[in-house]
């Protein structure tokens, strides 16, 4: 449905495209970017881009790693073209001054490591944990070679395990890399 949609660039794929992909494609762009508006333009702007140059997608299973390329490419090039972010405190969203739950505590924690990685290496790690794409998915979307993604996957997870007081992997445990 989608793709024939985008074929014939009908109005009302750019709905179904925002409800299908729309909070993941702007869950990649904000992990990149860590500005919420910034993520917000970057999701509109590759749904346009879907609209506009989708018709060329061949099949369904492809709608998604390529739209969820085209925005980690779109928060890539708005973080080099300079765009400033003003690092806030995070702070998790509960309605009472008690102290958050361990999961939320945990969560913020790596949200902050990963925002310490740089942009090629963050935007890695996103797309491979967050998006769930496979190594070569992350490769195709970040223009890079397959052990190049291996090797940026690598050395983040050893940052993340020592910034977070994690142990480094026992020798003959694996990744997920």
């Amino acid at each position: 449905m989608t793709v024939q949609a985008l074929r014939e660039r009908r109005v009302d794929t750019l709905a179904g495209l925002l409800d299908a992909y729309g909070r993941e494609i702007q869950g990649v762009a904000y992990l990149i970017l860590r500005d919420r508006a910034l993520a917000e333009d970057v999701t509109i702007e590759t749904l346009l881009t879907a609209f506009e140059r989708g018709g060329s997608i061949r099949d369904e299973a492809s709608v998604r790693p390529w739209l969820l390329r085209v925005a980690a490419n779109k928060a890539l090039s708005a973080r080099r073209s300079g765009a400033r972010v003003v690092h806030l405190a995070v702070v998790p969203e509960i309605g009472f001054a008690a102290d958050p739950a361990p999961e939320a505590s945990e969560r913020i924690a790596v949200l902050q490591a990963v925002d310490r990685l740089p942009i090629q290496m963050r935007a890695a790690v996103v797309l491979r944990y967050y998006a769930d794409l496979p190594v070569e998915g992350v490769a195709a979307a970040l223009g890079k070679s397959p052990n190049t993604i291996k090797a940026q996957l690598k050395t983040a997870l050893e940052r993340l395990r020592r910034t977070l007081g994690e142990p480094a992997f026992r020798s003959g445990e694996t990744s997920h890399a």
